[in-house]
């Protein structure tokens, strides 16, 4: 799972580039001083490990997104899946259900993603 997993800080460090970019490098380390406390070596040696992993991009100066926010996280998911439970998302639902019952609305839900995934089939 270590491809796509992030550390807490690797994490904070994402979410201000999600939520920001596209936005020069300078004001990278600006938000990074402000959020993180990190001095301007530490924000371009993790935005270099993040753009190593395929993340992000960070050309003439100017840091966008490769991968979203909600393409990381399905990654993150799926991996959870098939290393947890062996691929099988019914054990996964039914693992999370034991401990989380459903609300109405989230039953709702799912059955509407399952309903859209049958018209695709």
């Amino acid at each position: 799972m270590k491809e796509n997993a992030l550390g807490a800080i690797e994490t904070r460090f994402a979410e201000l580039i999600w939520e920001h970019a596209p936005l020069a490098s300078g004001a990278l380390v600006t938000l990074c001083e402000e959020h993180l406390h990190w001095k301007k070596s530490t924000t371009y040696t993790v935005l270099k490990k993040l753009c190593d992993r395929g993340l992000f991009q960070n050309n003439g100066g100017t840091v966008t997104v490769v991968v979203t926010r909600e393409e990381f996280a399905a990654r993150q998911s799926e991996e959870i899946v098939r290393e947890t439970f062996s691929g099988s998302l019914p054990a996964f639902v039914a693992a999370f259900t034991s401990r989380n019952p459903l609300s109405e609305g989230e039953l709702s839900d799912l059955q509407a993603l399952i309903d859209a995934q049958r018209k695709k089939h």
